[in-house]
């Protein structure tokens, strides 16, 4: 695996970046696993010291490994379960003892209130594969059955009951539709031609709804990998809406690797948030074991705060000045 070093695009917006660092809120993002998860990870948590841990899913083919690894995870988690923890076992057996083992880490369909640090997590739709609202036969098996409206009935509930004070993250395994239907949008399918959206609708639906009372900080999911298919170049993982609510797909696989000067790398997604919950800054990163940041590719960055200005009694707003936007860029991964 060799992280991309070039091609840096960075989201500039008039955010101004606390000055007190205590406030910020920093968020480490786990893509995909697919087995992918070891003792070095741990220490590379202690080194670093994020205030949570998120985990997207796929943590591997419906072992019992991760699972119980994530157990001892020292600093505050929240998981969901995607389409491969099942295992393939309809019976939905395997994926039930993962869920035994989570406890309440796992938060599909839920409320999770990390305190600390002070943060409320809803998760999504448990096991999906994407592609609109397709459920697997393991899911019905452990959850029964239930309708598109039901599901994201379930998150929107989940998300009314937390704290309005806290910074509120929605945790899927797949994204929303309404992304992009390219190949290489956050969720755009690129394994089978015509290239079309592969976002979840209930999930865009509970969003919807959430965001119509009140403010959705992040939206963090995984599933459709960085590296697009017969080598066709990488998938944009970052979008922020009009609403304020960032976007972010995690999946870079694999997650562990060696770059060109034999140097270890696992890759975590990265986020940090103001105390009132308000995005300033978001990045892929690949670390080496003992923490050291060896690749940076940054997805969004707060402008710095400004220098007061001196009051000036004008009878008009200065030339040159008006109401235009700062020009959006929206980062390929």
């Amino acid at each position: 695996m060799h992280p991309r070093k070039s091609g840096i695009w960075l989201f500039f917006c008039p955010i101004g970046v606390p000055s007190d660092p205590r406030s910020v809120l920093r968020l480490a993002i786990a893509g995909d696993i697919h087995d992918q998860w070891n003792h070095q990870d741990h220490e590379l948590l202690r080194w670093l010291q994020p205030d949570a841990l998120l985990v997207v899913g796929d943590l591997s083919e419906g072992g019992q490994r991760i699972a119980a690894m994530l157990q001892q995870v020292e600093i505050p988690l929240a998981c969901v379960l995607g389409n491969h923890d099942s295992g393939k076992d309809p019976s939905g057996r395997r994926l039930e003892q993962q869920l035994e083992m989570l406890g309440e880490r796992h938060c599909g369909w839920r409320l999770r209130e990390l305190r600390p640090p002070g943060l409320a997590v809803v998760g999504a739709r448990p096991g999906t594969a994407g592609g609109g609202f397709r459920v697997s036969q393991a899911v019905r098996s452990v959850f029964g059955p239930f309708s598109l409206h039901e599901s994201a009935e379930r998150i929107r509930s989940a998300a009314m009951g937390a704290d309005p004070a806290l910074p509120l993250v929605v945790l899927a395994h797949c994204g929303p539709t309404g992304l992009g239907s390219e190949a290489a949008d956050l969720c755009g399918r690129d394994w089978k031609l015509p290239a079309r959206d592969w976002g979840d609708l209930d999930l865009a639906l509970a969003i919807h709804q959430i965001q119509q009372q009140r403010r959705v900080s992040l939206v963090v999911f995984g599933h459709m990998h960085h590296a697009l298919r017969r080598g066709r170049g990488e998938r944009r993982s970052f979008r922020l809406d009009g609403r304020g609510t960032a976007y972010l797909n995690a999946a870079c696989v694999p997650r562990h690797g060696v770059d060109e000067r034999g140097r270890t790398l696992h890759h975590f997604s990265w986020v940090e948030f103001d105390a009132a919950g308000r995005l300033l800054e978001a990045s892929h990163r690949w670390f080496g074991s003992s923490g050291e940041l060896h690749y940076e590719q940054t997805l969004w960055k707060a402008t710095p705060e400004p220098d007061p200005l001196p009051l000036i009694i004008s009878p008009g707003p200065p030339s040159g000045l008006g109401d235009r936007d700062p020009a959006v860029l929206l980062p390929r991964c």
